[in-house]
């Protein structure tokens, strides 16, 4: 007895072939066409109860196609195939309404899994009034044709017209914001502001303030009403980057705000609802943290609903390539001189390890694009400048390993790490008083680390310092500094 009836349709011969045998051997008939007319025809008069279908077919392109076949068999399910495996084919098969969207090559035991599970779940209802793709071109900087790229697309296809939490772990680098404004900009709260903050970028007697805002007089220095980012990103989304540096207290009032759905401003007394979607990202191993008693395992479940693993890029290096003509494009556009990269040199980026990830990969193509007049780039320049980059710590991770190793003095550890704080907030530049914030987060380690070597002693550790005994007690009191004696 047949399962149903699947029609398959691709202009590759091959293709036909191999997905009809798959399917003709799960139990199902197949009918196979060559072209999109012969497809529509078939759908039109009430046949198949599934299709499998390319994109472009040499009379006709599917995405055109979709919308009137979803029209007239509004239940039946589409399974898109693709060899243009880009995160906005992805967006595109769910905007028209596909079942599901396949990259070629694809496991044939995948495709009949979902052609099965096709024909026995709820068929998904229209598209939504998501972003037009048409309007919006390529422009979204998720590039890779990998397969682990291909799943974030795949994933990201069925999130943008949702409003459940999405939590990102990704090592720096990796572009978990661009994925975090992947979601708003294509998803339906587009017409929403985008907010987005960096927990381990704000002080952290301020991040309640950051996130809430404060009535006037709510603190010393509060001489006006602040609004907080929750306001801010009203009828949007709010991107809480490195969200296991969050302070326990602000944790349990964010976990509040995603239970009730409502918030109050540092000082304030009236309750203020709030619409706004949470996309969470982290680089850090959240589980770890709460077994460490460092974040609060209600709130890890509260945002961890649907959870989203970028790969470093160490991992999909075959999307080398494509990153770097995407890059190589956008420093063109921005003024620079147009390069080329020659095989060899590329073949080399494919064999470096990128601890910097994909921010490491542009930042080198920028040095490239600013700092050689010629228009070939070749291996040679591409190792002295990889070497360079080894030398001076890196990107991200590299340049910790350099800071452990005792390579680098105070002020060179400092600099690392403030160029690190400066690009995370991408164009754009940290908020005022940045001066008095470090000078503030440098006082407690300093203070420690005296402490810890003279056992507790504070007369001794004041000495050590240069401070004054009743000083050293109110930075101690100020700073909550845990003193332990002997």
């Amino acid at each position: 007895m047949s399962n149903g009836t699947v029609l398959v349709a691709d202009d590759d011969a091959a293709i036909r072939t191999v997905v009809s045998q798959a399917l003709s051997r799960a139990g199902y008939d197949v009918r196979v066409t060559s072209n999109a007319a012969t497809l529509w025809r078939w759908v039109a008069a009430g046949e198949g109860d599934a299709v499998v279908s390319d994109v472009v077919m040499p009379d006709d392109n599917l995405f055109d196609l979709l919308p009137r076949m979803k029209k007239l068999r509004p239940d039946l399910p589409v399974i898109v195939m693709s060899a243009q495996n880009t995160f906005m084919t992805a967006i595109r098969a769910t905007e028209k309404g596909a079942y599901e969207y396949l990259p070629k090559p694809f496991d044939l035991v995948e495709l009949t899994g979902i052609v099965g599970r096709s024909l026995t779940e709820l068929k998904r209802k229209g598209s939504g009034d998501g972003v037009s793709p048409d309007d919006a071109g390529e422009a979204m900087p998720l590039v890779g044709r990998s397969p682990a790229m291909q799943d974030i697309f795949r994933v990201l296809a069925r999130m943008i017209q949702s409003d459940l939490t999405v939590l990102i772990n990704g090592e720096s680098g990796t572009g978990k914001e661009l994925v975090a404004r992947a979601l708003h900009e294509y998803g339906k709260r587009k017409n929403g502001p985008f907010v987005a903050i960096n927990m381990a970028a704000i002080p952290r007697d301020l991040i309640e303030s950051e996130l809430f805002g404060h009535e006037k007089g709510a603190f010393t220095g509060a001489t006006s009403r602040s609004t907080g980012r929750f306001e801010q990103a009203e009828n949007g989304t709010l991107f809480l980057d490195e969200i296991g540096d969050m302070p326990m207290d602000a944790q349990t009032r964010l976990l509040r705000v995603l239970q009730q759905g409502e918030y109050m401003t540092v000082g304030g007394r009236t309750p203020i609802r709030t619409n706004v979607r949470i996309v969470a990202a982290t680089n850090k191993d959240l589980r770890a943290l709460i077994s460490q008693g460092l974040f609060r395992e209600d709130l890890y479940y509260r945002l961890n609903v649907v959870p989203l693993r970028i790969p470093p890029l160490r991992e999909r290096l075959e999307d080398i390539g494509d990153l770097v003509s995407h890059f190589l494009a956008k420093v063109h556009d921005e003024g620079l001189e147009a390069k080329r990269i020659l095989p060899d040199a590329l073949e080399l980026m494919r064999r470096y390890d990128w601890p910097g990830n994909v921010r490491e990969l542009e930042n080198l193509i920028r040095r490239l694009a600013a700092l050689y007049p010629q228009d070939e780039i070749t291996a040679e320049i591409v190792a002295s400048e990889l070497r360079s980059s080894e030398g001076a710590g890196g990107g991200g991770e590299g340049a910790q390993g350099a800071i452990a190793a005792g390579d680098m003095s105070i002020a060179q550890a400092v600099e690392v790490n403030m160029q690190r704080y400066f690009a995370s907030f991408g164009e754009a530049l940290p908020p005022p008083g940045l001066y008095h914030r470090v000078l503030a987060e440098m006082e407690y380690p300093l203070i420690m680390a005296a402490l810890t070597a003279t056992r507790g002693n504070q007369i001794r550790a004041a000495d050590v310092l240069g401070l004054n005994r009743n000083t050293l007690r109110k930075k101690i009191k100020d700073l909550g500094v845990t003193v332990i004696k002997g």
